[in-house]
């Protein structure tokens, strides 16, 4: 059976937001490693609508020459949203409705893992409907202090196991949760 793996760069006071602008001094070919491995394991990814919104912005006009365009641009997308009434990006499929009944449908049907990049609020959602089968995080030893936070808005508490772990030679932790 498929699963869903939800990976993330995530700073140390939980911020996963606009890693662009504090990832990447951390970021090395041991980490590349890390992503790399996600990559590998998946055949299609996973959005909730503003990732796939600000994704769709970009990767649509980048050649096969910049790394990873290819990867974005052909592998099969599932696009989650209520308010979306189409997806235009080559390869996305629009879900609506019961997300975790359509995901579970889908976990079910041969292929590789269903991978998550950003898309927070999805994350947890799912996390919290044990429909998330893995959660990868990469924590990177800094603090933002601003930004969306990956359980901001989470009341319940959400148990989790720690499958794995890491610490890579930049100070990152390497962590993989799984729900308890």
């Amino acid at each position: 059976m498929r699963k869903v793996v939800a990976g993330l760069f995530i700073s140390l006071d939980g911020v996963y937001e606009a890693p662009d602008q504090w990832h990447f001094p951390y970021f090395n070919d041991e980490m590349g490693q890390e992503v790399g491995t996600q990559i590998e394991a998946s055949d299609t990814l996973l959005f909730g609508r503003q990732t796939y919104q600000e994704f769709e912005s970009y990767w649509p006009q980048q050649g096969s020459e910049v790394e990873l365009a290819d990867y974005f641009n052909n592998t099969p997308k599932l696009v989650v949203s209520n308010t979306l009434k189409t997806v235009e990006w080559q390869n996305s499929t629009l879900i609506s409705g019961d997300v975790a009944a359509e995901l579970t449908r889908i976990k079910s049907l041969p292929g590789k893992d269903i991978a998550m990049v950003g898309s927070g609020k999805l994350v947890t959602s799912l996390l919290r409907e044990g429909v998330l089968d893995e959660l990868r995080l990469l924590v990177h030893p800094i603090a933002v202090n601003g930004g969306k936070r990956l359980f901001e808005t989470e009341t319940d508490r959400i148990p989790l196991t720690l499958l794995s772990s890491k610490t890579l030679s930049t100070g990152v932790l390497a962590l993989t949760y799984a729900h308890a």
